[in-house]
């Protein structure tokens, strides 16, 4: 057993009940690209040439870790950001395709001289591709996580852009001192706690809770402490990006225009979610 074809049918085998047959075939096309450097067109005109021993094994390896419910990112250390490809460890969530759509948002609302925060960071994807796709901008990130932090600094290094990753809790941020931000973004945790009966295993298993939980008794914490922090150290004009819950969304404008931030608007995602608000204040 060692042609693409064949490692294609164990994999199927293998994680039948965990993957669909569309899933499977993408998870194969990933590792296959990822051990052997092959692009989709090669995994289909070579699907019965023989591959090295060294990397059937890896290829098996991974196979069995998939099999036990570990998310591939995770497996393979790494994913694809908007076009920047990122590591990754279990102290940082999985980044996801909607909030590329944040970061496209966000970048509008960015001049070559600005600087911005980003809070809540994990892996540094959001400061990370704002840095690549507007050049000049002094990036600041801010995680709980000193491995989050860590993470994302060898991100951006990997990446070629220039960031200051710090270890900081945005719930006592009046321990710290701040400059003035001319934008601050953030994917804070929004998921109430009564919705982790609903998530995938793969989730709730493997990503950091506190990076994706909140209180059901206090949905908006993260979004009102950092509504907060805005008032304190956004310069006047400033913008305020948020990804949030779709099922909070009125919530978090009502926060947001009762805390004295003008324009609030909000924006659907690509599978149609309210999924991303933003706001200037005074």
């Amino acid at each position: 057993m060692n042609t693409i074809a064949q490692l294609q049918a164990r994999a199927a085998l293998e994680l039948k009940g965990l993957y669909d047959e569309g899933e499977t075939r993408f998870l194969c096309a990933v590792i296959l690209e990822k051990l052997f450097h092959l692009a989709k067109i090669d995994i289909h005109l070579r699907k019965h040439e023989p591959l090295g021993e060294e990397g059937v094994n890896k290829f098996l390896a991974i196979v069995a870790e998939l099999q036990r419910g570990r998310p591939y990112q995770y497996v393979l250390g790494e994913a694809v950001f908007a076009g920047l490809t990122f590591r990754l460890n279990e102290e940082t969530l999985i980044p996801r395709p909607e909030t590329e759509e944040l970061v496209e948002w966000a970048s509008a609302s960015l001049g070559a001289s600005d600087r911005a925060l980003d809070v809540g960071t994990g892996s540094g994807c959001i400061a990370i591709a704002l840095a690549a796709r507007v050049p000049g901008v002094e990036w600041h990130g801010v995680d709980i996580s000193t491995a989050a932090a860590r993470v994302a600094a060898e991100n951006a290094r990997a990446n070629g852009v220039e960031v200051t990753f710090l270890t900081r809790d945005i719930t006592r941020h009046e321990e710290h001192a701040w400059p003035a931000y001319d934008l601050i973004v953030s994917n804070p945790p929004y998921v109430r706690l009564s919705e982790r009966a609903s998530m995938h295993d793969r989730v709730v298993k493997h990503e950091p809770g506190r990076a994706l939980f909140v209180p059901d008794e206090d949905p908006l914490l993260f979004y009102r402490v950092i509504a907060g922090f805005g008032r304190r150290h956004l310069s006047p004009g400033g913008k305020l990006f948020f990804e949030i819950n779709e099922a909070l969304r009125a919530g978090v404008v009502a926060l947001l225009e009762g805390s004295g931030y003008r324009r609030v608007e909000s924006r659907r995602d690509l599978f149609g979610k309210d999924r991303m608000v933003r706001c200037e204040r005074e």
